[in-house]
Parts: C-alpha cells; sequence; structure tokens
C-alpha cells in the first residue's frame, strides 16, 4: 500500500499558545491533516471564564478559518457552577483540571477534587467533558515522582467516574499500562488521549535529550507497548489527543528545560510512520479521525476534508521560525518532534 485516504483528523488535545508562537502554530493545525481540536486553556492569564474562552476563540478562528476548535476552561476556585451552564450555553465544550505544579501554567492548579464536585454535578448536567491530567504532585516523603505520578492518580479518576457516572471523562495523554488498565475497566463515559510522541518514547529517549522532554514523561518500554497495544486493539475509547506543546528552542535547551513536544505540522505523517513499525496502519482512521469525534459527540463541525497520504521518505524539519517580519511580540525557532530524523509517509493533498 502506496497511498492512504484519510478524513482529516480530530486532534482532542492541543496548546496553541498566544502572541507570536500562536501565530505560527495556528495555522499549522490543518498543515498537519487536522480539521478539529480541543484546545487547552493552560495560557497566561489561564483561561478560567466563557468571555475568556470565547476570546481566545475568536484569535484562533482568525488564525485557520475552517478548524473546528472546540474550547476549555481551567478549573480554578473560582469556577462556579453557573459559570458552568454560562459556559455551555455558549459552546464551551470542557473543563481541563491541572494538578498544581505538574506542568506548564500549572501553579494556580487543584489540590483537591471534592470541593469541586458541584461543578461537577453541574457539568455532567450539561453534558460538559472533564479533562484530567492525570498526575499528582511529586513528593519525596511519599516517594513519588515523574515515573509513578499517574499511577498514584488513577484512584482519583476512579473516585469521580463512581460519582459522576454520567459525565464523561477523559483521562489526558496517558503513559502507563496502569491508566490503560484503569480507563479500560470503568464504564462508557471514560476516554482516553494517547499522544503521537508517547507511541515512540521510553525514559532512554528523554533522559538527557531536551526536545523530548514532556510532561508526563514517557515511562517503560512495557507501558509503551500497552499504548500501542489498546490502538492495535481498536479500543474506541482510546483516540489522539496530541499533546503538542510547542517552546522557544532556547527554553527547551537552557537548564530548566520546559516541557512539551511539538508535533502539530506534521501529525498525519508521525502517524502513519509510528503506526506501521509497530503493525497498526490500519488503526490509523480509527483512533486519528473517527474515536475522538464519537465520544466528543462532535456536531456541526465546519469544514472535513481528506487527506491523501503517499509513502515517501524524507526528513522531519530541523526547526519552525516563528515570529519577525512584522510580527509582535517574541521570535524564535521551535524545534518539532523528531526534527531532522525519516518519516516513512507525507501528505500529498488535503481536499
Amino acid at each position: 500500500m502506496d497511498t492512504i485516504t484519510i478524513p482529516t483528523a480530530a486532534d482532542m488535545h492541543i496548546h496553541l499558545r498566544q502572541g507570536s508562537l500562536m501565530k505560527m502554530v495556528t495555522p499549522a493545525v490543518p498543515e498537519g491533516g487536522v480539521s478539529i481540536c480541543y484546545v487547552m486553556p493552560n495560557l497566561q492569564p489561564t483561561v478560567s471564564n466563557t468571555e475568556m474562552a470565547l476570546a481566545y476563540k475568536a484569535e484562533l478562528e482568525a488564525l485557520a478559518p475552517k478548524v473546528t476548535f472546540l474550547m476549555s476552561l481551567y478549573l480554578n476556585p473560582a469556577l462556579t457552577p453557573e459559570e458552568i451552564r454560562k459556559a455551555a450555553k455558549a459552546g464551551v465544550r470542557g473543563v481541563k483540571s491541572y494538578p498544581r505544579g505538574v506542568t506548564t501554567n500549572s501553579e494556580s492548579g487543584i489540590e483537591s477534587y471534592d470541593i469541586y464536585y458541584p461543578v461537577f454535578q453541574a457539568m455532567e448536567e450539561e453534558g460538559m467533558v472533564l479533562n484530567l491530567h492525570g498526575e499528582i504532585p511529586s513528593d519525596a516523603e511519599k516517594n513519588i515522582c515523574v515515573m509513578n505520578a499517574e499511577e498514584k492518580f488513577l484512584g482519583h479518576l476512579k473516585d469521580i467516574h463512581l460519582a459522576f457516572p454520567k459525565l464523561k471523562i477523559i483521562l489526558e495523554h496517558a503513559t502507563t499500562e496502569a491508566a490503560v488498565n484503569m480507563v479500560k475497566s470503568l464504564g462508557d463515559t471514560v476516554g482516553c488521549t494517547i499522544t503521537v510522541h508517547h507511541l515512540q518514547l521510553v525514559v532512554d529517549d528523554w533522559a538527557g535529550k531536551c526536545h523530548n522532554f514532556c510532561k508526563p514523561v514517557a515511562k517503560f518500554p512495557s507501558d509503551r507497548a500497552a499504548l500501542r497495544n489498546v490502538i492495535k486493539e481498536g479500543h474506541p475509547r482510546f483516540f489522539l489527543g496530541t499533546d503538542s506543546a510547542p517552546h522557544p528552542s532556547h527554553r527547551k535547551e537552557g537548564p530548566d528545560s520546559c516541557a512539551g513536544v511539538f508535533t502539530t505540522p506534521l501529525v498525519l505523517p508521525y502517524l502513519a510512520t509510528i503506526l506501521e513499525s509497530f503493525g497498526a496502519l490500519d488503526r490509523l482512521q480509527g483512533f486519528a479521525c473517527d474515536f475522538g469525534r464519537t465520544f466528543y459527540e462532535v456536531q456541526n463541525e465546519k469544514w472535513v476534508g481528506q487527506v491523501k497520504l503517499v509513502r515517501e521518505n524524507w526528513n522531519t524539519p530541523e526547526k519552525y521560525a516563528f515570529g519577525g517580519a512584522g510580527i509582535e511580540g517574541e521570535k524564535g525557532d521551535v524545534v518539532p518532534f523528531m526534527a531532522g530524523k525519516p518519516l516513512g509517509w507525507k501528505i500529498e493533498s488535503i481536499a
């Protein structure tokens, strides 16, 4: 098989940033073969109310008019059931939970879920989605670190699901066999996103390699195998969420590397190449296009195109420039995932 034709993909977890970086990243969404995406709210300041979400959406739509942007709010103590109902009426699709301090712009994240149960109840009633960054903060006294923070979180996922069985919950960017097993064990209202890079990386690939460093970190080969196997299985509650999270190269390469991997411009070439490497190319459309749309009950999408991928050996670009040339704000470069490394598939056309 030398060509593949599939619908444009659904990226159900993406970071589109702000300012000059946003102006580079957002138009790259359709270039990667994606026509709908679920946008993360961890900006500065965080997207914490309906007006902020709608203003951000308008900025994104001006940069990529054909793309459908599903917006989210940042779970915070000021978020009320009344604001949830207002947001739902305005078309905001969900709420993202960040445990305090575990990733980019999560300093105002949460420490306890119980106080948010009234918010979760309103979300359940309004049909909104709860997106969980599934880690707990590192704690040396409790032997918790980046390698087991996800597994230690999974009890919270189960508790929230049992308390609100009709609330759609997504465990975001799963990295462990334990996470896969937990999501499988729960009801049909619990889904899970898997990134491009976690299908490729293990711990050895990011230790000392700043451009592969992300949160949650890639884990053991057995964990990667579990992610790959659930895709080979074609499980409909596991779907694409790239967690593409660009940072300027100088912030990745400094003494305190920012967490994030950038995949947006090449989502489908990456996926076709990686899925083929473990015998799952036939699952590309389900995982990348169908399952996420179904879980989110997508309606009235602006545009769904047809992407033609062709078998071709070529190398990932070394960097993507942003800013400059009359654009206000910061300028620099972003190094993409697998920079300079070979890919086996390329987008020939999007119609």
